[in-house]
């Protein structure tokens, strides 16, 4: 018997919750990848380092990482002001992508924030209806 029943019962319950939602995450990611190359690459790049002074980066920025409702209204909204990230100013307009369905929207943003080096949360269908309808649209 080992000494440490707990650690590896929690590994285990860790292991079974992490295969059970892969294939659900794996899939949302294989379709964002699609919409990215067909709506963000040309702008955004391969390799999400977007183009200095113009594009900003998808790799490793708290915007991309950080809050969903936000990332989910630029999606909806586009952005047409000047934002700083890592200490460069980025000024090219993005125009509204609001023409997308929500699991377009869902998908990509989940790829972005899991790949370029992101690691973060998946994006659901439901949080992007949620902001769909409190922009009105």
């Amino acid at each position: 018997m080992t000494k440490y029943p707990l650690l590896i019962f929690l590994f285990l319950v860790f292991t079974l919750i992490s295969w059970q939602t892969q294939p659900g995450l794996k899939a949302s990611v294989e379709r964002g990848k699609n919409v990215y190359e067909t709506y963000c690459l040309s702008c955004h790049q391969a390799d999400g380092s977007g183009v200095p002074r113009l594009n900003p980066p998808l790799s490793k920025v708290k915007y991309v990482t950080g809050d969903k409702k936000e990332l989910i209204t630029i999606i909806m909204n586009g952005l047409d002001k000047e934002i700083e990230i890592n200490g460069e100013f980025y000024s090219n307009v993005m125009a509204p992508h609001d023409f997308l369905k929500d699991q377009e929207i869902a998908d990509v943003l989940t790829y972005v924030r899991n790949s370029f080096g992101n690691k973060a949360s998946a994006v659901t269908v439901a949080e992007v209806k949620a902001v769909r309808s409190s922009l009105g649209k």
